[in-house]
């Protein structure tokens, strides 16, 4: 995986926060910052968006509305993981992000049984801002919210949810091969400077 692609994998609302890593110049980057890169994330994300999240495709009103609840999401998630409470703001507005889209259960014929599913109505970034938040309220909500741990690499942001608790970086393949990588060319360093500080005494 290359640092310009979103890590993907952790529960819904990680992933939206995790689409703002740190880029190559240690600068925030922002892995969703044109309809077409929401696009794409929202293909990544397929399996857990309902399918009405396809069509149309997002324009910058639709990112608008993401970015929104993306940082009101974060806000929210990173003080309760750093063990304060959350703005009352940023719980506030993902509350009133589900509540300008609430999920419907759709009643439909299929030809043998009616089926219920859950819709929302409305454009689509209000649609998918209100799913986001209660991606979010589901996270915030769980006892669980307090093993979310931020990547321990040194210039990583990323946040996860870890099933073992020894798991230290966003991704084995992002962060973990650089850590080893980075603790290797130490030691190799130190072994040639010390060597070479016994040659010349």
């Amino acid at each position: 995986m290359s640092d310009g692609e979103p890590l993907t994998g952790e529960p819904l609302a990680l992933d939206l926060v995790n689409t703002r890593p740190t880029g190559p110049d240690g600068r925030p980057a922002d892995l969703i910052d044109t309809p077409r890169r929401l696009a794409a994330w929202l293909d990544l994300e397929a399996d857990r968006l309902p399918g009405d999240f396809s069509r149309p495709a997002p324009a910058a009103d639709d990112l608008a509305a993401v970015h929104a609840v993306r940082a009101h999401i974060e806000a929210a998630v990173r003080a309760v993981t750093d063990g304060n409470a959350p703005p009352p703001s940023a719980l506030r507005a993902l509350t009133e992000a589900q509540r300008l889209a609430p999920a419907v259960r759709e009643l439909v014929w299929d030809g043998t049984a009616v089926t219920a599913a859950p819709r929302r109505i409305g454009p689509l970034g209000v649609r998918l801002a209100a799913h986001l938040a209660e991606s979010a309220a589901d996270l915030l909500a769980d006892p669980g919210i307090g093993r979310v741990r931020q990547c321990e690499a040194e210039d990583c942001v990323l946040l996860f949810l870890p099933a073992h608790p020894r798991r230290r970086w966003c991704s084995a393949a992002r962060c973990g091969n650089r850590a080893r990588v980075a603790r290797y060319y130490q030691r190799h360093k130190s072994n040639t400077v010390n060597g070479q500080a016994e040659k010349g005494s």
